[in-house]
């Protein structure tokens, strides 16, 4: 694909950055929106910007991006610091955007499942009911409403618990012998930060090659297993042998999560199973 395709990431982070590489190899130009632009690929266009601010930044691309993703992280992890991130993130950016007259072909907005509030280790798809009760993920959906209703096509991809390079916290609780409880299993989900990009750039290209798509996708790899399965298979992999009575630091809950109707497109994860991916991280060291 020529380089007529443009791609915007604001709040261009780890995911942000890997789907900004993955799309400049196919010849897209891919700006990326965030305050430290020194920590871009150098692959990608730097846009100095910062999404809680009203005032639209000076560098902000001339013409109108095919493609906007939204895809920034609370610097904060308290109420105030996720309406921040999102709400009045989103906010900003629309308004951006209508004030420079762009309109993308498309927005994305990277989201989470923790909107969703199901706690009985049932499966859920798109269609479950998403009634989040924390502060979180209310806020989430908050923003997700926004971009859906901004009056421009617009698609929620929802990520699981995101593993991968720099993102090593189950690892460490491995290390530390801690266990997880077997009874009731708390299932948990997750998702590599390669096949997250890979996703979004996924149904970018779908869409901008005219195929259809959906306003909402689950992101989560094959297998939405028990912490305590996990933890366990990282203790042997790792070869931990002393295991400690410290209870895993985990917010409650325990829901399986499918990735069905992604994979009915044509996509499915380079990391179909946390097996895959975390061998790989203890491999490399």
């Amino acid at each position: 694909m020529s380089k007529s395709r443009t791609l915007l990431v604001a709040g261009c982070g780890d995911v942000g950055g890997k789907l900004g590489q993955i799309l400049a190899a196919d010849d897209w130009s891919v700006f990326g929106l965030r305050r430290n632009v020194g920590a871009l690929p150098p692959e990608l266009l730097p846009v100095v910007g910062d999404l809680s601010e009203s005032r639209c930044p000076e560098g902000w691309p001339a013409v109108s991006p095919d493609y906007v993703v939204f895809a920034a992280s609370a610097d904060d992890h308290d109420e105030a610091g996720y309406r921040a991130a999102y709400v009045d993130g989103v906010r900003h950016l629309l308004a951006w955007m209508a004030e420079r007259g762009h309109r993308p072909r498309r927005l994305f907005f990277v989201s989470s499942t923790g909107v969703y509030n199901q706690a009985d280790g049932e499966w859920i798809d798109e269609a479950s009911p998403a009634e989040p009760a924390r502060y979180s993920g209310r806020l989430l959906k908050e923003a997700e409403t926004l971009m859906l209703q901004s009056g421009i096509p617009a698609t929620v991809v929802r990520l699981a618990g995101i593993y991968g390079p720099g993102r090593e916290w189950m690892l460490r609780q491995a290390r530390q012998g801690i266990r997880g409880e077997d009874t009731p299993p708390r299932y948990a989900n997750r998702i590599h930060r390669d096949d997250a990009a890979g996703l979004l750039a996924f149904l970018i290209q779908r869409d901008a090659s005219g195929q259809p798509i959906d306003d909402c996708y689950l992101g989560v790899d094959d297998d939405p297993a028990p912490l305590h399965e996990v933890l366990d298979w990282l203790r042997a992999r790792l070869q931990v042998t002393e295991t400690s009575d410290e209870p895993l630091k985990r917010r409650s809950g325990s829901k399986r999560c499918s990735n069905a109707k992604a994979r009915a497109l044509g996509w499915s994860p380079s990391y179909p199973s946390y097996r895959d991916g975390y061998a790989e991280m203890i491999a490399k060291g």
